[in-house]
C-alpha cells in the first residue's frame, strides 16, 4: 500500500527540501487570500482506503489555505509534494469535488472552489438553522456526561484562547459544535449538518482572524454552555443562531474585504500599464 512518505535526516532531508521548492512555488496564491492557520498532520491508518487518506489531507490544506481558493491543482506538483502517484490524487479529487471544494474540468484539469461572500451567507444560513435546532433538542435530551464532556471541551478551548493559539483553539471549538449535533440524538441532523460543514470549514477559520469576533464567539460558547446546563432550550436555539448567524456575517466581511483588495490590485496594475 501507499504511504506519505516522512523526511530523513541530513544530505536526504536537503535534497528533499529541494525537491519541493518547485511544488511549494507552484502552490502559492494568484490573489490575496486570509492568514493561513497551521493544519494537524494527518494520521495514516492501513484500514482507510489510500485515496481517502490522500483525499483528507488535502481538505485540511484546502481549508488552512495551504492550497488557496481558485488555484489550479498541479498534480505532478502535488504528487511530488506528497509523495504519491496520480491514480490515489485523482481518486481524492474526485471525493472533494462530491464535496464542493474542488472543480474538475476535462480540458483544465481540476480548480480549487472559490469561496465567495454570497456562498459563506448561504451557508452559515442554512448552519444556523440545523444547529440553532440541534442545541434546542439536545438542551432536553442530552445526557448528563455529554454535557460535561462538552464543558470540559469548552474549558481547554478557553485555554487556547487566552494563549492565543487558533490551531488547537479551532479544532475544539469544531468539536463543541459536532458534540451538540449529535447530542440532538437526530442522525438526519448530524448527516446535514456534518456535509455542510466540509465547505463551511474555511469560513469558521476566517471568522477568528478578528480579535473582537473572537472575544465575542468566546463568549457565545460560554452562553450555549450556560444554557445546556441550564436545561433550557429557547435559550439554547436563540445563542447558538445567533452565533452561527454572527460567524456568517464575519466571514463575509472578510471575502468582501478579499475582493476588494484584489480589485484594487488589479486597478493598480492597469494604472502602471503603459497607454
Amino acid at each position: 500500500m501507499e504511504h506519505l512518505a516522512a523526511p530523513k535526516a541530513g544530505a536526504t532531508q536537503a535534497r528533499a527540501r529541494k525537491a519541493a521548492s518547485p511544488a511549494l512555488a507552484a502552490l502559492k496564491p494568484a490573489h490575496p487570500t486570509a492568514p493561513r492557520i497551521s493544519r494537524p498532520k494527518t494520521t495514516l491508518s492501513r484500514r482507510i482506503p489510500f485515496s481517502r487518506q490522500v483525499a483528507d489531507t488535502l481538505r485540511d490544506m484546502i481549508i488552512s489555505g495551504e492550497i488557496p481558493a481558485g488555484s489550479r491543482v498541479l498534480e505532478r506538483a502535488l504528487c511530488e509534494r506528497l509523495k504519491v502517484s496520480r491514480t490515489p490524487l485523482r481518486e481524492a479529487l474526485k471525493l472533494l469535488e462530491a464535496e464542493g471544494l474542488v472543480e474538475i474540468s476535462q480540458n483544465k484539469g481540476a480548480r480549487i472552489m472559490l469561496f465567495t461572500p454570497n456562498e459563506a451567507m448561504n451557508l452559515f444560513e442554512v448552519l444556523a438553522g440545523l444547529e440553532s435546532l440541534a442545541a434546542e433538542i439536545a438542551a432536553t435530551r442530552m445526557s448528563d456526561a455529554e454535557l460535561e464532556h462538552i464543558a470540559d471541551m469548552h474549558e481547554r478551548m478557553l485555554g487556547f484562547y487566552r494563549s492565543g493559539e487558533k490551531g488547537p483553539y479551532f479544532e475544539l471549538n469544531t468539536a463543541i459544535h459536532d458534540a451538540i449535533m449529535r447530542g440532538s440524538g437526530n442522525p438526519v441532523l448530524v448527516a446535514t449538518q456534518a456535509g455542510l460543514m466540509l465547505r463551511a470549514k474555511r469560513g469558521n477559520l476566517m471568522s477568528i482572524l478578528d480579535p473582537a469576533r473572537w472575544a465575542e464567539a468566546v463568549s457565545e460558547h460560554t452562553a450555549i454552555i450556560e444554557a445546556l446546563h441550564a436545561r433550557d432550550p429557547e435559550r439554547a436555539r436563540a445563542v447558538w443562531r445567533d452565533h452561527l448567524e454572527r460567524t456568517g456575517n464575519s466571514v463575509r466581511g472578510v471575502l468582501e474585504g478579499l475582493v476588494r483588495d484584489a480589485a484594487t490590485a488589479a486597478a493598480l496594475i492597469d494604472e502602471q500599464q503603459p497607454a
